[in-house]
């Protein structure tokens, strides 16, 4: 319910902005992008923090088990979500070319080319820069995972509840009026139509891209198995549909186990798997956030580089895994990598939330039911490895 109520506001601040936006005077424009200026830079504050305080405990937890069966799963996990970034590249590469003709936006990552700038300006200087914190991260994470020790990583989960809290209390609860901002200044800069139309048709690009991509999983799973794929993928249908109302992977855990068991595992294997997929398996974000991520670069006139994207996504790949379990929680966990690394300014920040936001049940959808085939592939690989479920 969290996820459905966030999408309603989502929904009213950008019909709202627009309306509003359209016969409004300049002032009031510029009291909207006060607020928005004041928000962008908290939320540059705590996007460090962020990476800091999900990535490093998620490694330093996740690399604490010695089983075989945790590598297996977390291995094809990672090369499941590499595969979805990339496959969500070249298609959009192939596709936008026609798809978004003739559709273009000012220079948002300029604040002064077209949108209306604020009154006040408040530069918060992050704690850190967000490669820095990435680094960071790991080398923490690896470090505990390394050594098995509790002080620090128990520290750490509980730096991440404090984060988490930010996000939940402070972050999230703002965002509608955040996006609200941006579209009022952006309609009243008369760019708005080119985004409504954009938001369109990536959406529903990003749908049958989640479709296709699930039917690959499944025909992977199916094959190894020797089981039908489209059975299999029938019968992890009732996670699907539960995570679009849940808009959370954590949330729809029983629905995705139970459903999993339904498969034919060995043993155990889904009580070990599907709660650890939750966390790390986000194959369905990370199409939406390479398509959405594409689709704002393209408007702006930005060619993308495969040079500039494989490495974007191999890093977003790994961040994937510790993305906050809230609604939004992926886009918040990359918009540190948006902006280090394909250099989105505040506005085009905004807009990828606002993209990712309109379809995160979709995509977490996509995740879970995606977590059926990747335990199945799991079974299968450890069944001719012969390896027990033991960790």
């Amino acid at each position: 319910m969290q996820g459905f109520k966030l999408l309603a506001k989502i929904i009213i601040a950008i019909i709202l902005g627009i309306a509003l936006g359209s016969f409004v005077p300049e002032w009031s424009i510029r009291i909207f992008a006060t607020f928005n200026d004041l928000f962008g830079s908290f939320l540059g504050f705590v996007i460090p923090l962020i990476i800091l305080g999900f990535i490093a405990p998620g490694i330093g937890s996740l690399g604490r088990g010695a089983g075989k069966l945790l590598g297996i799963t977390g291995a094809v996990a990672y090369l499941s979500t590499i595969v979805a970034g990339i496959v969500a590249l070249l298609v959009a590469k192939g596709l936008y070319p026609i798809m978004l003709k003739g559709q273009s936006a000012a220079d948002l990552t300029d604040p002064s080319e077209g949108l209306v700038s604020g009154y006040l300006e408040l530069d918060i200087a992050p704690p850190l820069e967000v490669m820095t914190a990435l680094i960071l991260a790991f080398v923490i994470g690896l470090g505990i995972a390394a050594i098995k020790g509790d002080t620090l990583l128990n520290m750490m989960n509980e730096f991440r509840d404090i984060v988490q809290l930010v996000i939940e209390k402070v972050i999230i609860p703002l965002l509608p009026f955040h996006i609200f901002g941006i579209f009022a200044n952006m309609t009243f800069a008369g760019q708005v139509s080119t985004i409504i139309s954009v938001f369109a048709k990536v959406f529903a690009m990003i749908l049958v891209l989640h479709m296709l991509y699930l039917i690959f999983l499944y025909l992977m799973a199916g094959t190894l198995s020797r089981e039908n794929p489209f059975a299999m993928l029938k019968t992890m249908s009732p996670a699907y549909f539960t995570a679009l109302g849940t808009q959370s992977s954590a949330a729809t855990i029983p629905v995705t186990l139970e459903s999993a068991k339904k498969l034919k595992l060995r043993g155990d294997v889904a009580d070990f798997t599907i709660p650890l997929l939750a966390n790390i398996h986000l194959a369905g974000s990370t199409i939406t956030l390479v398509s959405c991520a594409l689709a704002v670069m393209f408007i702006q006139g930005d060619v993308a580089s495969l040079s500039k994207m494989i490495p974007f996504i191999l890093v977003l790949a790994v961040t994937m895994i510790a993305a906050p379990g809230v609604p939004g929680g992926a886009v918040m966990a990359a918009i540190g990598l948006l902006e280090s690394m394909l250099h989105f300014g505040p506005a085009m920040v905004s807009l990828m939330i606002a993209l990712y936001l309109a379809q995160d049940s979709i995509g977490t959808a996509c995740n879970v039911t995606g977590d059926g085939a990747i335990t199945s592939i799991t079974n299968s690989i450890s069944k001719r490895k012969n390896i027990t479920e033991e960790t």
